[in-house]
């Protein structure tokens, strides 16, 4: 787990092999804990650290701690080595997976090594010749542990940092491999690093390839940058189509759902429930805007029969579902779902009023990608039965419904059984409610039977709203969930933005609103109208 990953990998679950405390037990030196603890400050044996020290000892002292320094890398090559006999896995300050004549050679830490690694083996069964170095033991950097990974083939290597140094010569990861290639005489490898990933920007498959075509070029580009497009230094790298190197069987869905709604809660039980009650991997990764509720989020859900590696975005989905109407014109859902796949629609709408409440992109793309379209009314069936605004077991019996991804019975089954151990202590009647929405969803799930006109669908002009320059090139795309897509120039150097541009950010997002009875008014200000 590297500092650079804490959003990405704190938010995302995934099935993992757990080790038996029995077997971790012989790996954990108890006397040394020990010894540890008692070093710790204690009025029983006291002693004075971070005292004052003058010139004349003080450089002096800091040298005195280099041995232990020194010695971690070897200490952490025994300890892993006491985990390797243990799990299988074995790991070292620095790892090396590609080929063993790779001529190009990426250099990176953390959560992108695994989207790195699983490129690398899907460009190499091409018949290239690449590799990846995994930083595992950053600091201390040990010069001679990292050579000993470079393939004697070696020409050129890129360093990624998952960070920016304004004024450096480079980020710290990419100083320091130059630095360990100069001191054990390997100088003769050229080396170019770059940044990604900033803010947990995403980092995918089509990425690392533009990373290595890069080096592959007559003159790499050093100091570049990835996944973004800046047309002000010119760093960024050109990515080419999106690069799909998902295993054969894997299921991807995405899941578009309003903060507190249940959605992303929904998704998580999915997870477990396929995670814990078949030996399929699951993997779940959810995206949030900044607003503290009523945002809109993003679940993004991956099922196969083999480890999941895969630490970005869902671009290609076998399902979409939207579970709120409103974001029908308000996002573009359909972009990169699968030919065939399915899409999953939470409205009140019959077929006519799809006519004209869709907009035309969205039938183009059902169409043209002969998708397989159901909608269900959870709005209706959730206040039918008792449970408010919450859609998520409607919505999730759904999605097991039309999904395959497991046995439709069986996951009903495992959604009750859930359904009791989270509400069983509140009482026989809120389980009812939740098993109800359970057998609603069976019964009014609606598969769509569209037009093949859809194909031909044309947009009707768009009416021209009155803004500011800021708004139509900045937050109209972001609203639009398309900000990945602005380039460098379209955004300030010293950072500021204008003031008052929320009195543009109307979403309609309620499925209802207050209608004013003006006799009965008592002026609560509660009403929209009003």
């Amino acid at each position: 787990l590297h500092f650079f990953d804490g959003f990405r990998t704190s938010h995302e679950i995934q099935k993992i092999e757990t080790i038996d405390y029995e077997d971790i037990k012989p790996l954990v030196d108890y006397e040394a804990i020990r010894e540890f603890r008692n070093r710790a400050l204690n009025p029983n044996h006291p002693v004075v650290r971070g005292s004052a020290q003058n010139p004349d000892i003080y450089f002096q002292g800091r040298e005195a701690a280099n041995p232990y320094y020194l010695a971690v890398p070897e200490i952490v090559i025994e300890a892993m080595k006491q985990v390797g006999e243990l799990t299988g896995r074995s790991y070292k300050p620095f790892d090396y997976v590609g080929a063993k004549d790779a001529e190009h050679i990426i250099v990176s830490m953390g959560s992108s090594n695994d989207t790195i690694e699983e490129t690398v083996n899907h460009l190499n069964a091409q018949g290239a010749k690449l590799g990846l170095v995994k930083v595992r033991l950053y600091r201390p950097f040990s010069a001679k542990h990292f050579v000993e990974m470079i393939p004697a083939t070696a020409k050129r290597i890129a360093v990624l940092d998952r960070c920016k140094e304004p004024g450096s010569l480079g980020e710290p990861l990419y100083l320091d491999v130059q630095a360990a290639l100069v001191e054990t005489g390997r100088s003769n490898i050229e080396v170019v690093g770059g940044r990604y990933g900033l803010s947990s920007k995403q980092f995918t498959p089509a990425m690392v390839k533009a990373v290595f075509d890069n080096l592959a070029s007559s003159d790499p580009k050093n100091h570049f940058t990835v996944g973004i497009d800046d047309d002000v230094t010119n760093t960024s790298l050109e990515l080419k189509d999106d690069l799909d190197i998902a295993p054969k069987g894997l299921f991807s869905a995405k899941f578009y759902g309003l903060g507190s709604d249940g959605t992303v809660g929904a998704n998580q039980n999915s997870i477990k429930i396929i995670g814990d009650e078949t030996d399929m991997y699951a993997q779940g990764y959810f995206e949030y805007d900044s607003k503290k509720s009523g945002g809109i989020t993003i679940s993004h859900l991956r099922f196969g029969h083999t480890p999941i590696k895969a630490p970005y975005l869902v671009s290609q989905a076998n399902l979409v579902a939207c579970h709120n109407p409103s974001y029908v014109t308000r996002y573009d859902m359909l972009e990169g779902i699968k030919e065939g796949g399915v899409f999953l629609l939470n409205s009140p709408w019959s077929l006519e009023e799809m006519e004209t409440e869709l907009p035309a992109s969205l039938k183009k793309t059902i169409a043209e990608k002969k998708l397989r379209f159901y909608n269900i009314d959870a709005v209706k069936i959730a206040a039918e039965i008792g449970l408010g605004g919450r859609i998520n077991t409607i919505l999730q019996a759904s999605f097991f419904q039309i999904a395959n991804v497991i046995p439709a019975a069986d996951a009903l089954r495992y959604i009750k059984e859930a359904i009791f151990r989270s509400y069983g202590d509140k009482g026989e009647k809120i389980v009812n409610m939740n098993y109800a929405a359970v057998d609603s969803a069976t019964s009014h799930l609606v598969k769509v039977e569209y037009p093949a006109s859809w194909a031909n669908a044309t947009e009707a002009a768009a009416a021209v709203e009155a803004t500011t320059p800021y708004v139509d090139n900045v937050v109209r795309p972001v609203q639009a969930l398309k900000g990945n897509e602005l380039p460098v120039s379209t955004f300030s150097a010293d950072g500021t933005v204008p003031t008052g541009t929320t009195a543009y950010e109307k979403r309609g997002i309620a499925i209802t609103v207050p209608k004013w009875i003006a006799e009965n008014c008592i002026q609560c200000n509660q009403c929209a109208y009003v």
